[in-house]
Parts: C-alpha cells; sequence; structure tokens
C-alpha cells in the first residue's frame, strides 16, 4: 500500500471517520441465510447438550425414587452390608463407596506422581525432538481400551505382586488400582504440561537474570504459576478413575468389602453397575433398581469432584497479559 494512502487511512480511522472506511462500521451483523444457519445450528448443539444432561439427571432421579420407595434411603447410605440378593436384603452402600475410594486413591498415588514428573521433564527439561517423542508415547496410554488393562492386570500385575506379596488374592484392589492410575497418566501429565506452558516466559526469564538456577526457577516460578491447572488435572484424574468400570471389573473382583486391603477382592460402584446390566435381573425388581440409585450416587460423587475441580481453578486462577 501505498505511503499517502496509508496515511490517509490512519487518518480516517484516528479522527472517528470509520464509516467513510468500514461501511458496515456500527450495523448490526449480517442475517444472510447462510449466517442465520449457522447461529441456529451452533445454538442446537448448546441446547442439545444441555438437553441430554438434563435427560441422564431426570431418568436417574426417577428411577432411584422408585428404588427408595422400597429400601430405607438413610440404610443405603449408612449401611456398611451390601447384600441385595439376600433375605432378608442389606442395602447399604458404602462397600461399594469404600472400594471405588479404594481404586480411586491407589491409582491417583500411581498417576500423579508419574504424570506430574513427566510433566515437567518435558516441559521445562527435555531437548525438543525427545519431547516430540515421548509425548505421543504417554498419549498413547489414554486410549489403550479398558478391558485390556484388566487383562493386563490379571495376567501381567498380579504374577509380579504375588512374588512380592505371596498371600495377594487373584482378584484384588492393588493391581486394579496400578493399571488404573497407568490409564489416567495421559490426563494428568497433559493438562499439568499445558497449564506450565501457558506460564509467560518473561516470568521465566526474569528469574535467570536475577541468578536463579533452573531448578529454582521450576520450583519457585513454573510450578507455583501453573498451580491452578496442575490441581485441576490432579482432581479431574481422581474423577476419572471414580468412574472406571472394566479394568476394576476384571481386576478387582467382586466381593463388597470395608476392610482397605488392597491385597483382597473389592466392588466398585461401577463393578456392580456391570453385574447387574449383564441380563439375569428382572426388570422392575428391586436389585433392578439398584442400578439407578447407585448411578444418582456415582454421578453425584463426580459432579462433587468437577465442582471442586473448577472452584480451585477460578479460585487460583492467574491471568498474564
Amino acid at each position: 500500500m501505498p505511503e499517502k494512502t496509508r496515511n490517509i487511512l490512519t487518518e480516517a480511522v484516528t479522527s472517528g471517520d470509520r464509516r467513510s472506511i468500514f461501511h458496515r462500521y456500527g450495523d448490526r451483523p449480517s442475517y444472510s441465510g447462510k449466517e442465520k444457519f449457522i447461529r441456529w445450528l451452533l445454538a442446537s448443539m448448546g441446547h442439545l447438550t444441555v438437553m441430554v444432561t438434563v435427560s441422564i439427571i431426570l431418568v436417574l432421579l426417577v428411577d432411584a425414587l422408585f428404588f427408595f420407595e422400597k429400601a430405607s434411603f438413610i440404610e443405603f447410605f449408612t449401611g456398611t452390608k451390601w447384600e441385595p440378593f439376600g433375605q432378608p436384603k442389606k442395602l447399604g452402600v458404602l462397600p461399594l463407596f469404600s472400594g471405588t475410594m479404594m481404586i480411586a486413591f491407589g491409582s491417583c498415588m500411581v498417576a500423579i506422581p508419574f504424570g506430574f514428573g513427566s510433566a515437567v521433564y518435558l516441559t521445562q527439561y527435555a531437548s525438543p525432538r525427545f519431547q516430540a517423542l515421548v509425548k505421543p508415547v504417554i498419549e498413547v496410554l489414554g486410549g489403550v481400551p479398558t478391558v485390556v488393562y484388566g487383562y493386563f492386570a490379571l495376567t501381567g500385575i498380579t504374577p509380579l505382586l504375588k512374588v512380592v506379596f505371596p498371600e495377594i488374592q487373584v482378584f484384588n484392589a492393588l493391581s486394579a488400582s496400578i493399571v488404573v492410575g497407568i490409564s489416567i497418566i495421559p490426563m494428568v501429565s497433559s493438562l499439568s504440561s499445558d497449564a506450565m506452558n501457558a506460564v509467560p516466559n518473561s516470568i521465566k526469564t526474569a528469574g535467570y537474570a536475577v541468578g536463579m538456577q533452573k531448578f529454582h526457577v521450576v520450583t519457585k516460578i513454573i510450578i507455583p504459576a501453573s498451580t491452578s491447572g496442575v490441581i485441576a488435572s490432579f482432581m479431574l484424574a481422581f474423577a476419572r478413575a471414580v468412574g472406571e468400570t472394566m479394568t476394576v471389573t476384571l481386576a478387582a473382583g467382586s466381593t463388597p468389602n470395608m476392610s482397605w486391603n488392597y491385597l483382597e477382592g473389592i466392588q466398585t460402584m461401577t463393578a456392580f453397575i456391570v453385574q447387574m446390566s449383564l441380563g439375569d435381573t428382572p426388570a422392575g425388581s428391586i436389585e433392578y433398581y439398584t442400578i439407578y440409585a447407585i448411578g444418582l450416587s456415582l454421578f453425584g460423587v463426580t459432579f462433587l469432584f468437577n465442582f471442586i475441580a473448577t472452584t480451585i481453578v477460578k479460585r487460583f486462577r492467574e491471568v498474564y497479559k
């Protein structure tokens, strides 16, 4: 663009005479048929997402109410025995909840150190070539089917654990926790890496400018500045472990108990839903409606942890300009 023309345009824009340059300046957006269709399509997608979520909640609520018409609400949430097939029926969900928390905490003990450590190394220490090689390998772990992890726990992890712990059972919480932890390493690593990469380079170089070493820059500047994203990755990984299904169904067994012994078999809430969904339970029975009561409880737990993660992000979020 010639210098004279550029000066004329600049003067027109800065003087406030924008309409002479932008003929639609200040007008409403275009309401052509294409834009109306795009606006309608995007709005439909947003509304459909909300409708699906609300529909799931309504289905769980309605069928869970049928369960609580036949069973005690207080016994369900405070009972320590889960025997829905016996007589009399004992419908305390705490053993299933205990097994779910065992898997969630145990898997996080595996996923958080390895996932966070790999994120720190790949973003702060590794060369670009090594990072390009290793990062896809880590992300592949998230694409392995969970049923494969379950069989890997039975045929690979449990025999190795039996060498160290001869008394370990074939179905046990320890091997299930290890493989669930392996499966959620990519989530912790990816989200933590994104949080660290979001820290501006100017802050990091400022640390070097005052004479800080690499280790202190990482531990005193990078990690504290990305705390909100890192903690959110931990919480989301925990929620992901709570909802794990096939791995714990195959590896952890189907014995509800509250012993918190990782060498014994347990049963989680998701594993029981799988057990009850095999088609042997008559529809309309109290055993059938336990699926919805447990599903609603599981939904509440995962929603709670996602809400906590969102709150932490908002509370500790650092905004850089």
